[in-house]
């Protein structure tokens, strides 16, 4: 066990061990038994609204451990985590891990030194002991933590089933029949030399931000930027603007982004200048490309279709991604054997489905939605009108193409602080099984594909009241965790109140 001191005062068949550690300079002690092991105290990503002695869940060797601290637990301040703060990871069949301003060491005890009522005199405010015992030339008093009783009383455990979780992700958002056949198109559009392009969602694989480490490919086309690492295999990555014959762009800018999609395929990333939005079209608003103009072998042919959005002031050119290179490119790509990353992403697929999630940030976190829930994405609007007697977070509400529709804050939702003026967020517009809303977040990193068997449930520490967060992607060869929201979650009961009252007619004016 690492970071540890071995001591051992008695000896006998009776004696029993525990691990001693220190919390605002007090000592307490867990039995050995309880604990697998001991580490640096990791990195974590926040779980908005969590009770305050839970730091955020973190990635223990490919599994998602919750983190939770002593401090948080006793009622006390947090502090700042130094060098001798450490976790310590609980065994069990849930496990966690408890942040400890420092660990002493691991000790035997004979059962008679153990005092219950001595432990019952000493407690403080927010203590729960077993008992306690004198350790060292001191004889320093060492309380026995009931972590359990602790744990308990911080976190209520969710009872919902694993298998439940996905089925709630599909609430009023899969149709059929004649619906189906009316639902909007879903377009991904970005930016290449000033232009607004799209890719259908259907097409798209991920979206990425470009790699800062690419390997460059002697002797290749200038449009081929070179090659990265993308999952279990290489990703050749290749310039939007030399497959669509602009001139290559004067430096980077920070902004650019992969669009990863299948060509022939294989997987191919197309390096855009940025993203813009996740955009809902309309089929009737979306043309084929004139037939003066398919015919040309330019840069035209690259486009299968036109929408015509915002009444014909934003015309987006589709693109289709086989029409992208030339022909004998197209040969070799169709010739080519998939690479073994093709081909497990594929048996994935036929074991556990895909699911597509768009990523969102919040500061340093990252935030899910499935793909299915989201309507598109847009800048947040420069007029929203405020209702008065709500609660903070809501902004107010906009007037979306004839519909009403709440504008929520989920930096205030989450208790975070406000960013500057001037950031550019972005509104995410999401819809639930009888309303839809628009999320304020700082930025849309991508889109985000997975395996349905690789997504795990949140951690049953989460509690009631943060049970908008109900799973987590866990990409541990990326030390990185994506924790995903519950579409069901998504409204609080006021904003759905005001909804409703919304369709009541009771909306404010101007609306």
């Amino acid at each position: 066990m690492p970071d540890l001191v071995q001591a051992s005062e008695v000896e006998g068949a009776a004696a029993r061990r525990f691990l001693t550690f220190r919390t605002e300079e007090r000592l307490y002690a867990l039995p050995a038994e309880d604990v697998s092991e001991v580490i640096r105290v990791p990195s974590v990503a926040r779980v908005p609204h969590g009770p305050k002695s839970l730091l955020g869940l973190a990635n223990l060797r490919g599994s998602v451990l919750p983190i939770a601290s002593v401090r948080g637990l006793l009622g006390r301040e947090e502090a700042t985590a130094s060098s001798s703060s450490r976790a310590i990871v609980l065994d069990g069949a849930a496990p966690v891990a408890l942040t400890v301003d420092a660990v002493e060491a691991l000790i035997t005890v004979e059962p008679d030194r153990v005092e219950t009522r001595q432990a019952e005199l000493a407690t403080r405010p927010g203590e729960r002991l077993r008992g306690a015992f004198q350790t060292g030339a001191a004889r320093e008093l060492a309380r026995i933590l009931d972590i359990q009783s602790l744990l308990s009383a911080a976190f209520v455990q969710r009872a919902r089933a694993h298998g439940q979780v996905r089925a709630d992700l599909g609430v009023g958002v899969v149709q059929t029949g004649a619906e189906a056949a009316e639902e909007p198109k879903m377009l991904v559009t970005f930016d290449v030399a000033g232009q607004e392009y799209a890719l259908g969602l259907e097409v798209v694989q991920e979206i990425l931000p470009r790699p800062e480490t690419l390997a460059v490919m002697p002797r290749a086309e200038a449009l081929v930027l070179g090659v990265a690492s993308f999952r279990d295999t290489l990703l050749p990555l290749l310039s939007l603007r030399g497959l669509l014959g602009f001139a290559p762009a004067a430096g980077t800018s920070g902004r650019e982004k992969v669009v990863v999609t299948a060509v022939g395929g294989v997987l191919v990333g197309l390096v855009a200048d940025q993203t813009r939005a996740i955009v809902p079209a309309d089929p009737r608003l979306v043309e084929p490309v004139p037939a003066v103009l398919a015919a040309r072998a330019g840069g035209e042919a690259r486009i299968k279709a036109v929408y015509r959005g915002e009444a014909g002031r934003r015309l987006i050119p589709i693109l289709a991604p086989e029409q992208l290179f030339r022909e004998d490119v197209m040969q070799r790509l169709g010739a080519a054997p998939a690479s073994d990353g093709q081909q497990s992403a594929e048996a994935g697929r036929e074991q556990g489905g895909e699911l597509q999630f768009l990523v969102f940030r919040l500061g340093e976190d990252e935030f899910g939605l499935p793909i299915e829930v989201v309507d598109e994405v847009a800048r947040v609007p420069r007029q929203i009108t405020r209702v008065p007697k709500t609660p903070p977070f809501l902004m107010g509400v906009v007037n979306l193409r004839g519909e009403v529709l709440p504008v929520v804050d989920q930096r205030r939702r989450f208790g975070m602080p406000e960013l500057e003026d001037g950031v550019r967020q972005r509104l995410v517009v999401v819809r639930t099984e009888r309303h839809r809303a628009g999320l304020v977040v700082d930025s849309v990193s991508e889109v985000l594909r997975s395996v349905a068997d690789a997504i795990e449930p949140g951690p049953d520490l989460t509690g009631e009241a943060t049970r908008l967060v109900d799973r987590v992607i866990n990409l541990a060869a990326e030390e990185r965790i994506v924790l995903l929201l519950d579409p069901a979650e998504l409204l609080s009961r006021a904003e759905r109140d005001l909804l409703d009252a919304f369709q009541a007619g009771e909306g404010p004016p101007g609306l």
